[in-house]
């Protein structure tokens, strides 16, 4: 019998939320994959990593990660070093997990795609909320066809901050991509067109809120379908009550999620992420389901809420580079979504609706 090959070796750029909170720990999960390596400048962050992973090599800068043997580079990093620190990864030869946004643009996603392809090399996306409780019940929802025409779809990604964040996520600079459009809203698009498919249209609106923040705190997408269906987006961190997550509405029903997904929190408090009920709910978090007959009588009961599943990502990453099985998330639809994010600003700015042509599509599933 064939022994299992070894583990890929990982080399995680950035110690920061998202490579503390949210890759570190689900690369260590996954099968398939060795950490072995963090960069990061920063010393206090450098004393974490080596704490949190004891003999673990800490590198000070990227070109010690580019030669130092490894096989896939996470890089999370601010947004303005992600094309540059993966164009230089993949031409060292690296595979490439790169944080969302890609890029700044379709554009230059494209050209950070056309690397990869010269390369030879695998350039995969993190989005990882591919892989949220509510969006995987949502699409089993619609996929029971207990709705009828899916014909609207809210989505909100609201939180209360009363001061701005510092540094570059405050940053009014394009360059920076600062802002909710670049960070919830990458998200929240890559959702609504994973759930609806492809869009046709987009109208934006982005407001600055708060004293003292120069970015959009406060935005909403619409998206039309190529179906005729509708998806309102709002991302905010000026909301201070609580509103469903999501609402499906369809010709024979409505399905309303109250909660939000749950592995974020869990991940911060040191949960394991390979533990066998990583991402289950608790009884009473259940979504809505609400259903009408012919002579419109309601029916209306609670649904058990699919269990979050942020570790198949990085699972399947593995599975990818060894060429088992397809990439969990395509460059090809992040530049799609991107085309989506590109005409939001542009809709934003001008007050305009923005017809895209061809429309933007994600890859069929």
């Amino acid at each position: 019998m064939a022994s299992d090959p070894a583990p890929l070796s990982v080399v995680l750029i950035g110690y920061g939320l998202g490579g503390r909170v949210f890759h570190a720990p689900l690369i260590t999960a996954a099968p398939g994959l060795s950490l072995d390596a963090i960069v990061t400048s920063d010393d206090e962050r450098a004393a974490q990593a080596a704490a949190d992973y004891p003999g673990i090599r800490i590198y000070a800068d990227v070109e010690q990660a580019w030669a130092g043997g490894h096989d896939l580079a996470a890089i999370s990093t601010a947004n303005v070093t992600h094309v540059p620190y993966a164009a230089a990864a993949l031409e060292a030869g690296l595979h490439v997990v790169l944080d969302k946004p890609v890029a700044p643009t379709a554009d230059a996603a494209q050209a950070l795609a056309n690397v990869a392809t010269a390369q030879g090399r695998h350039l995969i996306p993190f989005q990882n909320r591919r892989w949220d409780s509510d969006i995987r019940t949502a699409q089993r929802v619609v996929g029971e066809d207990d709705l009828g025409r899916v014909h609207r779809f809210e989505s909100r990604m609201v939180k209360m901050r009363v001061l701005p964040k510092a540094g570059w996520r405050g940053s009014a600079a394009p360059e920076d991509m600062g802002g909710l459009l670049y960070d919830l809203g990458v998200h929240a698009v890559d959702q609504a067109m994973q759930l609806m498919g492809p869009v046709t249209s987009v109208g934006a609106w982005m407001r600055s809120v708060r004293d003292g923040d120069p970015t959009d705190d406060d935005t909403t997408v619409l998206l039309t379908h190529a179906s005729g269906a509708l998806s309102v987006l709002t991302v905010s961190q000026v909301t201070g009550v609580d509103e469903p997550r999501m609402v499906l509405l369809g010709t024979r029903g409505a399905l309303r999620i109250d909660v939000a997904d749950s592995q974020e929190p869990e991940l911060a408090s040191g949960a394991d992420a390979a533990s066998a009920d990583w991402g289950i709910r608790a009884p009473g978090t259940e979504a809505v389901l609400r259903t009408f007959d012919d002579e419109n009588t309601p029916t209306e009961r609670r649904v058990t809420l699919e269990p979050g599943a942020w570790p198949q990502f990085y699972a399947q990453v593995a599975r990818a580079i060894r060429d088992e099985a397809p990439e969990p998330v395509t460059m090809s639809d992040a530049i799609q979504t991107l085309r989506v994010l590109d005409a939001a600003r542009i809709a934003a700015t001008t007050g305009t609706v923005i017809t895209l042509e061809p429309p933007a599509a994600h890859s069929p599933a």
